[in-house]
């Protein structure tokens, strides 16, 4: 059978061939640099993260560098062989800790933003598709979440929950669902008004057949692409919420934002304790935006390049 021509001087073989939504993302993604870059620095980041028991040198509890401790000087980079990254005030390896606080970091950022993906789609879900009153309330809610910043509303949480890291990843997942909520909704929105819509409601499927089967798949894109930069922020207010003293635990236990709260009476003798930690949480926010914004631009029809 003989191809059909198309408006831009292909045939039908190659209409088929590149039909595929996210075959066209996933090809799209392979040609934007960023997005490989984002990929390598998340990549890394979750291989170390999963591996950290066997990549760390020492236990994270352990303090074998406690018979180095001076009362005004840290060893530092590369001054014993053992510990290349030098020791904190504790006795704690550094290279060790952060290996660890990868794990801790890891740990906090996907459940948090997984609490308010999950809150967030469910709110977003009924606003879209029931309308009227229904979406009404409910965007009230959000809009009063909205009006409150977002690390004052996630530190006003886990101060009222404790100082737990568990406190913590409710407070930051709290504080996302409004931009979830928000997301989903306009999506459906702009989706219920589609002729696969109009015509399902012609065939009498209901209001929650029609959303679980047609509106709340096509969706859900924008709103997988928010996850992934909303990850880059949880990883940030996780280590913020730390530094604030709001993520418990003992002092030993490794994770950035703590990491960073005993540095700062070590300024003068060991700045590196401060910065190394910092560095770590720059690179992993940034590989997380540069994977998302590249996952929204390959989604995005209105910002893909032909």
């Amino acid at each position: 059978m003989p191809t059909l021509p198309t408006p831009e001087g292909g045939d039908q073989t190659h209409v088929r061939r590149s039909g595929s939504f996210w075959g066209d993302v996933l090809r799209r993604l392979r040609k934007n640099p960023a997005a490989w870059i984002g990929a390598v620095v998340v990549g890394l980041f979750i291989l170390i993260s999963v591996l950290a028991p066997l990549l760390a040198p020492y236990p994270e509890l352990a303090t074998p560098g406690r018979e180095h401790l001076r009362p005004s000087a840290l060893p530092g980079i590369g001054e014993i062989p053992e510990f290349p990254l030098g020791i904190d005030r504790f006795g704690g390896d550094v290279l060790s800790k952060l290996i660890w606080g990868a794990q801790a970091s890891l740990l906090i950022g996907v459940v948090s933003t997984f609490f308010g993906l999950l809150g967030g789609m469910v709110l977003g879900a009924l606003a879209g598709a029931f309308g009227g009153w229904v979406d009404t309330v409910i965007m009230r809610v959000v809009d009063i979440l909205l009006s409150v910043p977002h690390l004052l509303l996630a530190v006003s949480i886990a101060a009222i929950l404790g100082r737990t890291p568990f406190a913590v990843m409710i407070a930051i997942g709290v504080a996302q669902v409004p931009i979830f909520a928000r997301l989903l909704r306009s999506s459906m929105l702009q989706q219920r008004e589609s002729d696969y819509v109009l015509a399902a409601r012609t065939l009498g499927l209901g209001t929650g057949r029609i959303t679980m089967s047609h509106l709340l798949p096509n969706s859900v894109g924008p709103v997988i692409v928010q996850a992934t930069l909303t990850l880059a922020t949880a990883v940030i207010d996780a280590a913020a919420l730390s530094f604030l003293g709001l993520g418990g635990g003992r002092p030993e236990v490794a994770e950035w934002g703590r990491m960073l709260t005993y540095a700062q009476a070590e300024l003068a003798i060991a700045p590196h304790l401060a910065f190394l930690p910092g560095i770590c949480i720059m690179i992993t926010a940034l590989g997380f935006t540069l994977l998302g914004e590249a996952l929204r631009e390959a989604m995005d029809p209105r910002t893909r390049k032909r």
